[in-house]
């Protein structure tokens, strides 16, 4: 087995780059997205499909060649024919590389059948660069005021637009003034007289809502209303804007920059303008609510009323009344003071009869105690021992002689009795003997 190294050498080359499969499908996606995007295409669609998801797919043939398409189901829901295969259309989208496959693919935005010129690819490249640039965004757009003190409208004075929109406007709101600045709705001069219309408007104190209105016509006849310039004068409104320009079907620039899109001129007038009618009803709900709740709120205040009076009743009672609270009062102070002063009494007293048996008892102890503390001194008293026949024998000093072995032969001592005292001499001295 062999092996050919030149190939590897050529990809090894610094002068040459190695792409990744998805970096190479996503640069190719971003060259035609430079290059091309947006896009029309016309040709014959060839194996139409709808997914469940509301999805469609299919390809666009002609005898050259064939494009896969791919359209989501929010473009696919604007469709306003059913497509079918063999069926000659022109497609608007942007080109690109569906990276799984590898394929090149349209994503198709809109579809309308063959014939309708090049007037429908400007509307979709103006419309894809005001979307880009957030003029459509929802989070722009304003709530329409239900009940506007003055209704501005931009339309041309000899439309039957005109005559609709005030037809409605008198019918639902007769008391609602309307402001109309003319301007022209078809032809190249439309463009500008329509934002000149509405930049009067602008300056008109009071106006809450505007309306731009024009009758159904063809894509030429309602041309005007997709000019970038009129877009920008739009969204630049001081106060919200109903769009109802043509047919349901009919969409327009304006239609998207607009606050609110309405399918006719009439539907725009009706958006903007509850009918009198509702009001008055409106009112008279109110009225009688408001009726309800104040006759409610004074027969709770009289009931009040009434409750607190009979609780006061007629001021001499109350003031007996109240000299019976404060007797009682005064009674029961008198009570809880008396009491307290008995009981101190009663105890005052018993602490007395304690006291005194207390020191009758304390008398008697002492005495009794001193009673025997004498007799006991008593029967302490020498002289009681010498009168059962004993002597106190002392020396010639008067010292005390206690023991045989303090005495002398011969020594002479005293010897006190009961009755007296007798000299003495000691004849001999006789120890016991110790064992």
């Amino acid at each position: 087995m062999t092996f050919n190294t030149d190939l590897l050498a050529d990809n090894q080359s610094p002068s040459r780059r190695i792409w990744g499969v998805g970096a190479l499908c996503k640069a190719v996606s971003d060259a035609l997205q430079s290059r091309f995007n947006p896009v029309a295409v016309k040709g014959e669609i060839s194996g139409f499909t709808r997914a469940s998801s509301g999805h469609c797919y299919f390809s666009i043939k002609d005898a050259e060649g064939q494009l896969r398409c791919a359209m989501f189901k929010r473009a696919a829901s604007q469709l306003q024919f059913a497509p079918k295969d063999g069926e000659s259309v022109e497609v608007f989208g942007k080109l690109g590389v569906y990276e799984a496959r590898g394929e090149l693919q349209m994503v198709v935005e809109s579809m309308r059948k063959a014939g309708l010129g090049t007037l429908y690819e400007q509307f979709l490249k103006l419309k894809a660069k005001l979307e880009e640039e957030g003029l459509f965004e929802e989070s722009r757009k304003r709530p329409i005021p239900s009940m506007p003190r003055r209704i501005g409208v931009v339309t041309s004075p000899n439309a039957a637009a005109l005559h609709d929109v005030c037809t409605a406007l008198r019918r639902r709101v007769p008391h609602t003034e309307v402001v109309i600045s003319p301007a022209i709705v078809q032809g190249l001069e439309a463009p500008g007289s329509l934002v000149r219309a509405l930049k009067q408007l602008y300056s008109v104190q009071s106006v809450d809502v505007i309306l731009l209105v024009r009758g159904g016509g063809s894509m030429e006849d309602l041309w005007g209303f997709n000019d970038e310039e009129l877009a920008r004068t739009i969204v630049q409104s001081p106060v919200p804007i109903i769009s109802g320009v043509g047919h349901e079907t009919d969409f327009t620039i304006a239609d998207f920059c607009a606050d609110l899109r309405a399918p006719t001129p009439t539907a725009a007038a009706e958006l903007c303008a509850v009918p009198r009618d509702i009001l008055l009803r409106s009112v008279q709900s109110l009225f009688e609510l408001l009726t309800r709740g104040a006759h409610l709120t004074i027969d709770r205040a009289e009931q009040k009323m009434d409750y607190l009076q009979d609780r006061m009743g007629r001021p001499s009672s109350r003031l007996h009344l109240e000299q019976a609270r404060l007797t009682h009062s005064f009674n029961r102070m008198k009570e809880c003071v008396r009491l307290p002063i008995a009981q101190s009494n009663n105890k005052t007293q018993l602490l007395g009869i304690r006291l005194e048996r207390g020191l009758k008892e304390l008398v008697q102890f002492q005495k009794d105690r001193l009673q025997k503390s004498s007799i006991r001194l008593e029967l302490l008293d020498p002289s009681l021992v010498l009168k059962r026949g004993y002597a106190w024998l002392s020396d010639q000093k008067g010292e005390p002689i206690t023991t045989a072995k303090q005495a002398v032969p011969g020594q002479g001592v005293k010897a006190v009795m009961s009755d007296g005292e007798v000299g003495l001499v000691v004849s001999d001295v006789r120890l016991k003997s110790v064992k």
